[in-house]
């Protein structure tokens, strides 16, 4: 189950998704899968270069995502600076903000992701379903974890 809610900052033409959905998996286990590389590969079905490390680069999608890990609170909390190819030159990344919870199906999973370019919500929030949340649910849903 995915729920959906959207916020747009209007003054500085910013956009956010705020996205939530329960995977069958473990918060530790999924906390985990998306800091290794292999893992993260995996679940995603694209090539990933990533660490579990704070400071640390990152990489995701054939190097179409690109980034740095700026907090790690272990299972309950990742924060990213998140970059895409298709951002301008100059312009500023975006703050990936991941958020893990225990629920009786598995985990809830809240993604906030803030500053975005003005105008590429609609792009960014469907990439976050077509190419992270269905894979990955079908990824658990075969005992990926």
């Amino acid at each position: 189950m995915i729920i959906s809610i959207f916020s747009c900052d209007l003054i500085g033409m910013k956009e956010e998704i705020d996205l939530k959905i329960i995977l069958p998996v473990s918060v530790k286990s999924l906390y985990e899968a998306w800091l290794d590389s292999d893992l993260h590969s995996a679940m995603t079905g694209a090539l990933a270069s990533v660490s579990n490390t704070q400071g640390a680069a990152f990489s995701a999608w054939d190097n179409y995502i690109h980034g740095r890990n700026l907090e790690l609170l272990p299972h309950k909390k990742i924060v990213q600076s998140w970059r895409t190819s298709d951002f301008k030159q100059g312009e500023p990344d975006s703050f990936l903000e991941l958020s893990f919870k225990p629920v009786p199906a598995g985990t809830e999973l809240h993604l906030l992701h803030k500053e975005l370019p003005a105008g590429s919500r609609a792009q960014y929030l469907q990439g976050w379903q077509d190419f992270y949340f269905k894979p990955m649910q079908a990824f658990f849903e075969v005992g990926g974890e």
